[in-house]
């Protein structure tokens, strides 16, 4: 363990726990490790519940499982589905959600967010925390080089994945439903260009606790 402390492995791959929005969760070397940031998210799917309206969620690339498990945690009734396209994440995902004890409220998908069609029902959530920094990216610490790269980096500057969700998502979403996401450093503006050209109307967008742009809210119409 000393020795892995040494060659920069968070603490969180070592003793395969992380804690996220007050829950344990496991992770290994095929998942990001949950972080504080994306906490954020979840604070603000939670403050636009109404309790007479247990919501149906969709979390787009669930990794460890921590966001579409506090959401369930936190929200009366609320159930959901997690996808994944790597095998080894979606183990881990089903292993946090047995292990929280909600088995019965949210299941697992293989499957990518760039296929309009790969549901046959709609949500009244959508979440996700995609991977959205660029190859190129120099501030990448040394913690973040032992999460999984495919969780980490996508193409077109980062901006490959925004794309894939604002093309598709209308297709998952209710009428009436709210796509929220997380996004990297400086990709505010260009992220919400991307939604707004493909339909999508921008709610709000809100901060992380260091002040950085960090998550957008968006509505979209039905195709």
């Amino acid at each position: 363990m000393a020795h892995q402390l040494r060659c920069g492995v968070p603490v969180a791959k070592i003793i395969h726990k992380k804690w996220f929005y007050g829950l344990p969760f496991y992770t290994n070397r095929h998942t990001l490790d949950p972080r504080p940031d994306t906490e954020t998210l979840v604070a603000a799917v939670i403050a636009d519940i109404t309790p007479d309206s247990p919501p149906r969620i969709l979390d787009l690339g669930t990794g460890t499982g921590c966001i579409i498990c506090s959401l369930v945690k936190n929200i009366p009734g609320a159930t959901g589905i997690a996808i994944d396209k790597s095998h080894m994440a979606l183990r881990v995902a089903r292993y946090n959600i047995q292990k929280l004890g909600l088995a019965g409220k949210i299941n697992t998908v293989r499957a990518s967010f760039d296929k309009p069609h790969n549901f046959h029902e709609r949500f009244d959530i959508i979440v996700s925390n995609p991977p959205y920094i660029a190859t190129t990216d120099p501030r990448v610490n040394t913690a973040a080089t032992h999460d999984p790269k495919m969780a980490l980096y996508a193409s077109d500057n980062g901006l490959a994945a925004y794309r894939s969700i604002a093309k598709n998502a209308h297709y998952w979403l209710k009428d009436n439903g709210k796509l929220y996401l997380e996004i990297g450093i400086d990709q505010g503006t260009d992220i919400k260009n991307i939604f707004m050209n493909n339909g999508w109307n921008l709610c709000r967008s809100e901060s992380d606790l260091a002040g950085i742009e960090r998550i957008l809210i968006f509505t979209g119409a039905r195709p």
